[in-house]
């Protein structure tokens, strides 16, 4: 449904929801000339730091080098249980019975590839890491080069991921269509970046926090128009994800400085300095926490952008505070299933070490002041509270935009038309009446299919 404004362009529902008159409306709206300078100044400047901060490769490969220095690197081979032999170990008294299991594996990769190794006697008493495992099983070693020693790693997961991979695949393209083809690109375009930029930039000396900023507006300005098109409303959104990772960030700084963290709490932080000696173990903390309310955000201004346009949409005549408290009331219900969404996902990745925690017979509080478990709370506080700001600031964006129709008309009436001959009415002939205009068509009501994916995505 179009309507046209007597200048050159049209206001239009863009499949219920996107913001009126497209493109064109950019040339003569204040508000939406200024959204989109802020988010080509951001775009500029991410551009920038990508280039500045890009890895060059020289700290990953110290790092790597000092790994296999102090033992932590090694190759990992797959290879296949050939047989399985438990029975005391060779340590074992009658004193104190140990059982072991010894392991012969057909390697298929490395400078053995096809042969039969046999690993070293893995103490079942002691060392609780080890499967049941059978003949045939798939299973990874490691392999130290410099000593010729093989040692069980893991399980041979690889298959088992993979088509869990393609029928996630499967199940996007299926119901999205065009639209979720482009959220796996954008999926994989957040794994590229993550992977191929934050970490080994970090490892190159640059500052993480630094890094992990620069990412997460890559990743919401690649994730945003990939998966939602190059459009106004996803403007807006992305605009207004923007203005809440600067409010998360600022933030999480106060607090992270505040609670005065070490970033030496967990096992990894502790030998990351052997590994880099000039990475900054709280500020690689504080990035990971923007980088992770980011994926919470562009739902949360997505959906605003969204349900203000549809508002404005229904009702042509609302007035901007009206709209804007409209909005707010529709995006309380989804702060508050997002913000409990993110506590559960930091306590779900930290199920054992609460359960360590609830035998350790210390006061919550005390549990709480542990480095380890209140660096989790201030991320998900902070990051919390940007994604409840991320709501009125989108709406207000979105309705200082989407105004009523009686000041579009006014500000249509202060723009000089470029095209007023074209636009002029023909001269009615005197001698027939002027035709009465046409009744404002109905509103069609919400159909099904209006909920069905396109088919042009």
């Amino acid at each position: 449904m179009s309507h046209d404004d007597g200048h050159g362009h049209g206001h239009s529902h863009l499949h219920g929801h996107g913001l009126t008159g497209g493109w064109g409306a950019w040339l003569h709206d204040g508000v939406l000339r200024g959204v989109l300078a802020g988010v080509v100044a951001a775009a500029i400047a991410t551009v920038i730091a990508l280039v500045v901060l890009w890895p060059t490769g020289v700290g990953q490969q110290t790092a790597i080098e000092n790994a296999d220095a102090i033992g932590l690197a090694s190759e990992r081979l797959s290879a296949t249980v050939e047989e399985v032999n438990d029975r005391e170990c060779v340590t074992s008294t009658p004193e104190d019975p140990q059982n072991c299991r010894s392991l012969t594996l057909i390697v298929h990769e490395g400078p053995e590839a096809g042969s039969l190794i046999a690993l070293a006697e893995i103490n079942l008493t002691y060392d609780r890491s080890v499967p049941d495992l059978s003949v045939g099983d798939e299973v990874i070693v490691g392999y130290e080069d410099s000593t010729n020693f093989y040692f069980y790693a893991d399980r041979d997961r690889r298959g088992s991921l993979t088509l869990l991979a393609l029928l996630f695949g499967v199940v996007v393209v299926a119901l999205g269509r065009l639209r979720g083809m482009l959220a796996l690109v954008a999926m994989a375009t957040t794994l590229v970046v993550l992977v191929g930029f934050v970490a080994p930039s970090a490892l190159d000396g640059n500052d993480p926090l630094l890094v992990s900023v620069v990412a997460a507006a890559a990743i919401a300005f690649v994730s945003l128009y990939l998966t939602h098109g190059f459009s106004p409303t996803t403007t807006v959104a992305l605009a207004g994800t923007l203005l809440a990772l600067v409010l998360t960030l600022a933030l999480s700084w106060s607090f992270f400085e505040f609670a005065e963290f070490t970033g030496l709490a967990t096992e990894e932080a502790i030998v990351l300095p052997f590994v880099s000696e000039n990475i900054d173990l709280r500020a690689l903390l504080l990035g990971g926490a923007i980088i992770g309310t980011l994926g919470a955000l562009d739902d949360v201004t997505v959906t605003q952008v969204s349900t203000v346009a549809e508002l404005r949409y229904r009702s042509p005549q609302l007035s901007t505070p009206e709209l804007v408290a409209s909005g707010i009331r529709v995006g309380r219900d989804h702060i508050a299933s997002t913000v409990n969404t993110l506590l559960l996902a930091y306590a779900g990745a930290s199920m054992p070490l609460l359960l360590l925690f609830a035998v350790s017979n210390q006061s919550l509080p005390m549990v709480a002041n542990s480095e380890l478990i209140a660096v989790e709370i201030v991320r998900t506080l902070c990051g919390s509270i940007g994604l409840v700001a991320a709501v009125p600031i989108t709406t207000a964006l979105a309705a200082a935009i989407l105004r009523p129709e009686s000041e579009l008309a006014v500000a249509a009436t202060e723009i000089p038309s470029t095209n007023a001959v074209e636009s002029a009415p023909e001269p009615v002939p005197e001698s027939e009446p002027a035709a009465e205009s046409a009744p404002e068509p109905e509103r069609p009501e919400p159909r099904w299919e209006d909920f069905a994916p396109r088919e042009d995505g």
